[in-house]
């Protein structure tokens, strides 16, 4: 059985609650107040996400990860 691998984005709010978000599946987001449980809650949001799809889009390749910080004159550096 061929399997895919996603880029998850994970952020946490202010109230802790994990945050998760699969670019290459617009919409497909998800969170969960743990780890685990945000694991198990984007099993599942992936395997719809997919299940709904009328047509297969494969997932990008990942790249990298960058960071961009606007300096306060405006100008953008890469780190």
């Amino acid at each position: 059985m061929k399997k895919n691998q996603y880029v998850v984005v994970i952020e946490q709010d202010e109230d802790g609650v994990y945050i998760a978000r699969v670019p290459d599946l617009p919409g497909c987001h998800t969170y969960g107040k743990t780890l685990d449980e945000l694991d198990k809650n984007l099993e599942e949001a992936i395997a719809l996400w997919v299940k709904n799809q009328k047509e297969a889009t494969p997932p990008l390749k990942f790249h990298s990860l960058q960071f961009f910080e606007l300096k306060a004159e405006g100008h953008l550096s890469r780190s």
